[in-house]
């Protein structure tokens, strides 16, 4: 469900969902008895087109306590090694990549490898034996053929500033087709094979293998061909060391252990990686002891549980498999500040243990995933004392309708008012009402205010209220005239600061502005958003709306609302904005909070004389006003502002853009988390709350 921040650190809370795949169109499942899970199956890396893609090129485990590595049968886990406490083991796909460099010479390589980075490709610099004498190769790419390496291979070896580095070398493609060699009883001695045919100019590994229900042995594969030719190439000139190679099985179970310097960059420190096969092989990764598994890809979290390394639909697969209670005490870690009251945290626990078996194994090899398609799951890190006992106290318990568990949606902030699920998916569900939310506004507790303001460039921002002073003096329009009282005030494009977003100006401490409107800073139950350019909408529409793309922007009106204010249908200049599901105006509109929102067409400009009035929608039609001298002027400024018969004053442009005001944070079915926030404040307890936000259900414990 989707994660928003509204502080300069980063959070894992006040979610909500933004685009629901398995939702409320998704067929409920029957159950005869209250359901439960004993273990939970987490998707933290997959490639499921379609539904969900976040992709790694390798997994990087470690654990304080060590790991045990082994191989998952249908008979249950065998055993293959074992990695010392804080050691790193790496995992990747035996698949097609392109050889970038091979050189003795660590700091060549080393530079490739940065070129690749910089370049956002999939770099990997190992070491290995051959002619010898260590040399080092930084290949590019986790590709599924050998055709898409090859379209690789030719951007690369087009890339001058690569061939600099690498001194000319000619990129050449790996793949995955081995020759094996004899089975070795050590480590020792499968590296000392090895070294004979990097001895004879040929790529070879030491692996851990495993044949036709065999033994584990040590093995030695040679070369890395990407077809058929390339690997008779190989049988040739291996053919000095060995005749009596033979191709590797397709369905053999393997670990190609290779030495890998991309984590550490340096030459003489590096890390075990190993290769998979693209078969059915499934690594098993549990702790030795009681510490978590870190994942280094996924922000360095820590986890309970095991995980599972496979390759699904081409790309590695990093599945994290754990008791199911102990997932809900990240999920409510993670979903919630857990300083709320213990009645909000117990409501989404109850909540989170009712989505989550309501998905049963929605993502193929996994019942849910951590990211906002799902619940968010931040490992052990996102837990604490209070997240625990929330999920302890109400161990168990599901929410049901009719005997049947329900789709117990949430989000982050109902904006006063949560959706009926017809608004946003078009699709009555009997139990997501729509329902008065007043609790929500405890979001805007103890938040500033910030004043829209003007500055004697014309440039309008917002600044906050604690870095201005009131002149006591007010301009024509009766605004009042402030001074900034700082050095340096950020101007904002919104009432939030944002760390990746620049401020659009800097008032020097003395600056006089004028403030044309005060409003509390951005939060999940007020915010405000833009304006946005037509070009900027138009970059968010595409791949977002079901209608055509217009060529540009000039009006964007609210045509139908739902029952709770939330947008339903939009006109982009006259013509209905398509969309799958109202849900995805928000997405298409610059990933706007919710769709409970107003719209500024902020050029559009309406006068209104004695006997007509006319309506300016954009710098198409030039604006004429009358100065004081009586004369007629073409008005050229970026900014006019416009006071209406009430005393506002409106900030139109010259061209035209589109600001969004709005309330709410999500999706906004069913319960509401800064409501549920509210009501635990006002005494209510869990079961309240839930039988609030969700309509004739019970809470029933297994």
């Amino acid at each position: 469900m989707m994660n928003v921040s509204w502080t300069l650190r980063r959070v894992s809370l006040l979610t909500t969902i933004g685009i629901l795949l398995m939702s409320v169109f998704g067929v409920t499942p029957s159950q005869g008895a209250v359901p439960g899970l004993d273990t939970i199956r987490v998707g933290i890396f997959l490639n499921y087109p379609g539904k969900y893609t976040v992709n790694t090129g390798a997994a990087t485990l470690s654990s304080t306590g060590g790991v045990s590595v082994g191989v998952r049968q249908p008979a249950g886990t065998e055993r293959w090694f074992a990695a010392g406490a804080g050691e790193q083991v790496r995992f990747s796909r035996d698949d097609y990549k392109v050889k970038l460099v091979e050189t003795a010479d660590f700091a060549t390589a080393l530079s490739v490898f940065k070129r690749v980075q910089s370049a956002s490709g999939t770099g990997f610099l190992f070491s290995l034996w051959k002619n010898g004498q260590t040399v080092y190769q930084v290949t590019e790419g986790v590709y599924a053929t050998a055709s898409a390496a090859s379209a690789a291979q030719a951007r690369w070896k087009a890339d001058q500033e690569l061939q600099k580095l690498s001194g000319g070398y000619a990129p050449e493609l790996q793949g995955p087709l081995h020759l094996k060699g004899g089975s070795y009883g050590t480590e020792a001695e499968a590296v000392n094979a090895a070294k004979a045919f990097g001895n004879a100019g040929v790529d070879a590994y030491v692996a851990l293998n495993k044949a036709d229900g065999g033994t584990l042995k040590y093995t030695v594969l040679v070369g890395s061909a990407a077809d058929e030719t390339a690997l008779a190439a190989v049988q040739t000139k291996a053919a000095a060391v060995s005749s009596s190679l033979q191709r590797a099985a397709d369905g053999e179970l393997y670990l190609i252990k290779r030495t890998d310097h991309s984590i550490t960059a340096k030459a003489d420190a590096s890390a075990s990686m190993y290769l998979i096969p693209g078969n059915e092989m499934k690594v098993w990764v549990s702790p030795a002891g009681d510490d978590p598994i870190k994942l280094t890809e996924r922000y360095n979290r820590t986890y309970r549980g095991s995980f599972e390394i496979s390759v699904l639909n081409d790309r590695l697969a990093v599945v994290n498999e754990l008791p199911f209670e102990q997932y809900l005490y990240s999920v409510v870690g993670s979903e919630m500040y857990a300083s709320w009251p213990a009645e909000a945290l117990k409501a989404q626990a109850v909540a989170a243990r009712t989505y989550a078996l309501y998905q049963g194994f929605g993502f193929q090899i996994a019942h849910v995933v951590d990211s906002v398609l799902s619940e968010a799951y931040g490992g052990t890190g996102a837990e604490t004392p209070a997240t625990r006992a929330a999920v302890d106290a109400t161990a168990g318990e599901v929410l049901l309708y009719n005997g049947k568990l329900i789709e117990a949606l949430f989000s982050s902030n109902g904006g006063g008012k949560t959706s009926d699920a017809t608004e946003v998916w078009g699709n009555a569900v009997p139990y997501l009402k729509s329902v008065a939310s007043p609790a929500d506004s405890i979001a805007e507790k103890g938040l500033g205010y910030w004043y829209r303001s003007v500055l004697p460039s014309g440039v309008v921002g917002y600044i906050q209220e604690s870095e201005l002073t009131d002149t006591g003096r007010k301009n024509a329009a009766g605004k009042p005239i402030m001074t900034v009282g700082v050095s340096g005030a950020d101007v904002r494009k919104i009432p939030l600061v944002q760390s990746n977003v620049p401020a659009v100006a800097t008032a020097a401490a003395g600056t006089e502005v004028v403030a044309v409107e005060k409003t509390v800073q951005s939060n999940a139950m007020s915010w405000v958003r833009g304006p946005f350019t037509s070009s900027e909408l138009l970059a968010s529409m595409k791949n977002n709306i079901t209608s055509t793309v217009p060529s540009s922007i000039w009006s964007l009106q609210v045509t139908e609302r739902g029952e709770s204010g939330r947008v339903l249908a939009m006109n982009v200049n006259g013509t209905e904005l398509g969309v799958k599901y109202p849900d995805k105006f928000r997405s298409a509109l610059g990933s706007l909070p919710s769709t409970k929102f107003t719209v500024d067409e902020t050029a559009k400009i309406v006068m209104s004389g004695s006997s007509a009035t006319a309506t300016r929608t954009s710098n198409a039609q030039p604006l004429y006003v009358m100065g004081a001298d009586g004369k007629a002027k073409q008005l050229t400024e970026p900014n006019v502002f416009i006071l209406n018969g009430q005393g506002d004053v409106r900030t139109a442009t010259k061209e035209p853009s589109f600001r969004f005001t709005g309330t709410g944070n999500g999706h906004g079915i069913g319960l509401s988390q800064y409501g549920a926030y509210g009501l635990a404040e006002q005494g209510y307890d869990y079961q309240y709350i839930l039988k609030y936000y969700y309509k004739d259900v019970e809470i029933v414990k297994e």
